[in-house]
């Protein structure tokens, strides 16, 4: 430990007697060093978060909705390269002056280092670009930021929509290719369809259809029987209403023959019981013997000679009648044709399987030609519709938290540190070159060195002794020593107050 302790004060006291050598090395490397700190050009940072909202409402209702995370995480990764990094060095200040493929490859390497996209949370990005060039003025810096993210921001618009829009474009066009061979298929099974069906017109659809003609024909012709029967029914009721129904109409005022005579006896017989006359009253008996005869005569004469008016109800009820003839006469003449149908069907179904197997076939092929036919156009139609969703209101919304801004304060360099590291770098380079020079000499700085190094005892050690005015020389070096140390201080401290004054202000 004595010996470390040792070491210590010989360093120290190296570097004390060459104090001023010290301190001129601290001067100029401070002063190196600062002028350094302050021709590193100030660099910007600008940043921008955005929202990105992968549900699609209306794309969802017209159930075209894709993988939206995926497509954005694509468009994510692919922003920062090296031809979407060429476009803002293009669409800025940053191009100006390039005109070779190296000078631009050179512009991209560095904007790569010092553009970042970052993802937040599972939506929310982040865009940071920092610029920092020394031909540019600290407010042309600030606003060239800005600038870079702004664009970047456009890109990623963009190719967004862009890379929908071709992947669109490109379904498209292999969906009509696809529809084209298509209906070159479809027209050519019509067409074999068409010809089986002039020739074999009962086995129209194939063998599965002509067993659902029989069946058709089968449920027909029941139904056909039991609307027969309900008519054949309405006729009898009918028939028996009209034989029930009296042709004329015979009023008592203008009756004539045996029925009017048979009417006015009976009106006379009703007014004398109106009267209150039994039966056993002379007149009673009497009135009632004529009216008995009157109905034998008016029977014998038949309805023919009733006389009177024509009958309203009987002229409706043979209309009737002759519409529900009618009725069950066409009933008849469906069910006949219906049989003569429904054997046809049977006699081609049973003699003719050959037939009927190539039929089916031929159907099959058409509806599946057909329904293919039709999903493809309805595929081609539903990614149309996406196709103008995302031309026109682009299929996901972006939503723009904080906007791209030109910085106020300069992100880069650190001065306040950068400075009193220089400093303290320049304090120690003054400390180390005096105890450098120290090494050098052959000389000793303490009796307990010289002892080690000789293995030698050491009687005595002579103090220095200086006179008054040695003395004062070395009280006004040491102020000039101490004037020197505060300079030096009191420069870092006025480049400091610079820094913090001038900081933030961006013209």
């Amino acid at each position: 430990m004595d010996e470390l302790f040792d070491e210590v004060r010989a360093a120290l006291w190296s570097v004390w007697h060459r104090r001023w050598i010290a301190i001129a090395v601290a001067w100029g490397v401070c002063l190196l060093g600062w002028l350094v700190v302050a021709l590193i050009p100030n660099s910007y940072e600008s940043k921008a978060r955005i929202y990105v909202d992968v549900e699609d409402v209306l794309s969802e209702q017209l159930g075209i909705a894709g993988d939206g995370r995926e497509e954005i995480l694509r468009v994510r990764q692919t922003l920062a390269s090296n031809v979407n990094l060429e476009r803002v060095i293009k669409g800025t200040r940053l191009g100006e002056g390039i005109s070779t493929r190296g000078e631009m490859d050179n512009a991209i390497a560095d904007l790569a280092k010092q553009v970042a996209v970052q993802s937040e949370e599972d939506n929310l990005f982040a865009i940071t670009a920092t610029v920092g060039k020394s031909d540019l003025s600290d407010a042309e810096n600030a606003v060239l930021a800005r600038n870079v993210v702004q664009k970047l921001l456009d890109i990623f618009r963009e190719e967004h929509i862009a890379g929908n829009r071709a992947g669109i474009d490109q379904a498209l066009a292999e969906l009509d290719s696809q529809l084209e061979e298509r209906k070159t298929e479809l027209e050519a099974a019509e067409e074999r369809r068409l010809s089986f069906e002039a020739q074999y017109p009962d086995l129209i659809g194939g063998s599965q259809t002509l067993s659902s003609k029989v069946q058709q024909a089968r449920t027909e012709l029941r139904d056909v029987d039991a609307d027969l029967a309900a008519a054949q029914s309405a006729l009898a009721a009918i028939e028996g209403q009209v034989s029930g129904t009296p042709r004329t109409i015979i009023s008592p005022g203008g009756a004539t023959g045996p029925r009017g005579a048979l009417m006015q006896a009976q009106a006379q017989l009703a007014e004398l019981r109106s009267r209150g006359l039994t039966n056993v009253h002379p007149d009673v008996i009497a009135t009632k013997r004529q009216v008995d005869l009157l109905a034998k005569q008016a029977a014998a004469a038949g309805p023919e000679d009733a006389g009177g008016t024509p009958n309203p109800a009987y002229t409706s009820l043979i209309a009737i009648r002759a519409d529900r003839q009618a009725a069950v006469e066409s009933l008849q003449a469906r069910r006949a044709a219906l049989q003569s149908t429904l054997a046809s069907l049977m006699a081609s179904q049973a003699s003719e399987p050959a037939i009927a197997a190539e039929a089916n076939r031929i159907s099959r092929d058409y509806d599946v030609l057909r329904r293919n036919y039709e999903d493809l156009l309805q595929n081609r139609e539903e990614i149309r519709t996406r196709g103008h969703v995302v031309d026109e209101t682009s299929q996901y919304k972006f939503n723009l938290i904080d906007p791209p801004v030109v910085p106020q304060k300069p992100a880069a360099p650190n001065r306040p540190v950068l400075l009193l590291g220089v400093l303290v770098v320049g304090l120690g380079a003054g400390a180390g070159v005096a105890w450098g020079l120290g090494q050098l000499r052959s000389g000793f700085a303490t009796p307990q060195k010289l002892e080690r190094a000789f293995d030698l005892p050491v009687i005595g050690a002579i103090s220095l002794t200086l006179s008054d005015a040695a003395k004062a020389l070395e009280r006004r070096r040491l102020k000039q020593f101490a004037g020197a140390c505060a300079g030096l201080g009191a420069v870092f401290v006025i480049l400091l107050a610079i820094e913090v004054v001038s900081v933030g202000t961006v013209a």
